[in-house]
């Protein structure tokens, strides 16, 4: 997942636009994952763990970015895939053995509050999102992303849903977005989750982007 805007308050909301070649295998939302019951999410089918997941008994969710820094060993390395996944039902942070992945940001939301794990190939560094509206990108909590001095302003004013309904761009500060590569593969925004979170109640809704839109 390449981008995702937070909104602390009453219902607590998140939204993960989730960018990848379009080549990559997936499925939809479901409880996909016998070893974490009653978690829900997308399925990747190449490396089968999710990008953004949700444990509605315990009113939390998890989302999972790439990020920047040294990338794993090859010998050793596995899919972040999981790290979502176990943060939605365990509510924990990632802990031992995080050499084997390539960087990445995890952020874990429940009605506590909202966390993010950063690590970057060589140390973990936690943060608190503030309240009100937040953006996170492949570089972090980064003002100086096109993409976030975009589209913050538009999430703090805006009704979502009409923002995800973009034509898709390969313009640096755009929210939905499409590569043609050289090579003659496509990079683009697949999908769209929207969690909303509430002492009474977990809700979601799945948009598939590529539904409607070639490649």
């Amino acid at each position: 997942m390449c981008t995702l805007i937070v909104r602390t308050g009453q219902p607590l909301t998140l939204m993960g636009v989730r960018d990848e070649f379009a080549d990559r295998p997936w499925e939809g939302p479901g409880e996909h994952w016998p070893e974490y019951p009653g978690v829900i999410g997308g399925r990747d089918l190449k490396a089968g763990g999710t990008w953004l997941a949700v444990n509605p008994a315990a009113r939390r969710a998890a989302a999972l970015l790439n990020g920047h820094g040294t990338a794993a060993p090859e010998t050793t390395k596995v899919s972040r895939g999981d790290l979502a996944l176990r943060a939605a039902y365990t509510g924990e942070p990632p802990g031992a053995g995080l050499t084997r992945y390539d960087p990445f940001h995890l952020v874990i939301a429940d009605l506590t509050g909202i966390r993010m794990f950063s690590w970057d190939g060589d140390r973990l560094t936690t943060s608190v999102l503030p309240e009100g509206t937040s953006m996170v990108v492949n570089s972090g909590l980064d003002p100086d992303s096109e993409r976030v001095a975009a589209y913050l302003p538009r999430f703090e004013s805006q009704v979502w849903q009409e923002l995800i309904k973009a034509e898709p761009s390969a313009d640096p500060g755009a929210l939905i977005i499409r590569h043609e590569l050289p090579d003659g593969r496509v990079f683009a925004s697949l999908s769209v989750m929207e969690v909303t979170l509430t002492p009474d109640a977990v809700t979601y809704e799945f948009t598939d982007l590529t539904a409607d839109r070639d490649g």
